[in-house]
């Protein structure tokens, strides 16, 4: 006989931890400025006056002004930076969204595959995931970027194909504590097939920290990302994107220092923005907060 769990429990315990969020003040701020910064990234571009490579010789190195729109100034080669700011936080916010899919993806799937086939096959499985943490990070994304060139897909591929160390641990970890609980014990008793047991109980029941660290995997892309544009090895032009923006803006510190100060501000607010609903999705999951 099988234990189960009433929908009506399983909605009390996600009502419980939507309660839980929602009285974090510091969560709930960062979750609306999230929300904020990504519909003006997906709307400024499409209804401002200016383009993303509109220059204008007479408006080099303008500061900020109300006056024809260029709310952040303009760069040094008379190109409107709000609307460029916010081009690239689309940009720099879908690098951070789909390397993060990416990387839990072949988190999630290695880790969970470990941590329940347990014996020789974990033990060879993360003495790999050991390997790859002794290797710096950011060299072999700078790696792969090399190899398969600038291209804005294989950047999304080359960061999300390196970040997914951390998770599968997470993974592992969980799926250790639950795969010898009473459903599982019954999953095997009916002679489910191994891939079914771990994608339909073994995932679902560590999806908590799953949840938790990707939105602090998210900022930790965003500042890869930006690393590899201020080094001249991310977006390029005529795209652009929040490292590159202050990679531009660092030449122009003593003459233009709102070109560096508005981009930076923005990825500065995103970072703990992302954080701080990390630490309201960790409280609120919580199984001791119950």
């Amino acid at each position: 006989m099988t234990a189960t769990v009433s929908p009506s429990v399983s909605m009390s315990v996600w009502a419980q931890a939507r309660r839980r969020f929602l009285a974090n003040r510091a969560a709930v701020g960062g979750l609306i400025a999230l929300t904020l910064i990504a519909l003006l990234a997906i709307l400024v571009p499409m209804v401002w006056p200016h383009s993303l490579d509109e220059g204008s010789l007479t408006a080099i190195g303008q500061p900020p002004s109300l006056a024809d729109f260029h709310w952040f100034g303009t760069d040094a080669n008379g190109r409107d930076l709000f609307v460029r700011v916010f081009f690239g936080a689309r940009i720099s916010l879908a690098i951070g969204l789909i390397a993060t899919v990416i990387a839990l993806t072949i988190g999630v799937v290695y880790g969970a595959t470990a941590g329940y086939a347990g014996g020789t096959t974990d033990l060879v499985m993360m003495r790999v995931v050991d390997i790859l943490y002794a290797l710096p990070l950011l060299f072999l994304i700078i790696v792969l970027v090399t190899i398969l060139g600038n291209n804005i897909f294989l950047i999304f591929a080359a960061i999300g194909a390196v970040e997914w160390l951390t998770m599968a641990r997470i993974v592992r970890g969980q799926t250790i504590s639950i795969k010898n609980r009473e459903y599982i014990e019954a999953a095997r008793a009916i002679d489910l097939p191994t891939a079914r047991i771990i994608s339909r109980y073994v995932i679902p029941n560590a999806i908590g920290p799953v949840i938790v660290y990707a939105t602090l995997l998210i900022p930790i892309n965003i500042i890869v990302e930006s690393s590899l544009s201020f080094l001249g090895l991310g977006v390029q032009e005529p795209l652009t994107s929040w490292g590159l923006l202050i990679n531009q803006g660092a030449s122009q510190l003593d003459s233009a220092p709102w070109a560096l100060g508005f981009p930076a501000t923005l990825l500065a607010i995103t970072m703990l923005s992302f954080n701080y609903v990390g630490d309201g999705l960790r409280d609120a999951l919580d199984p001791r907060q119950r």
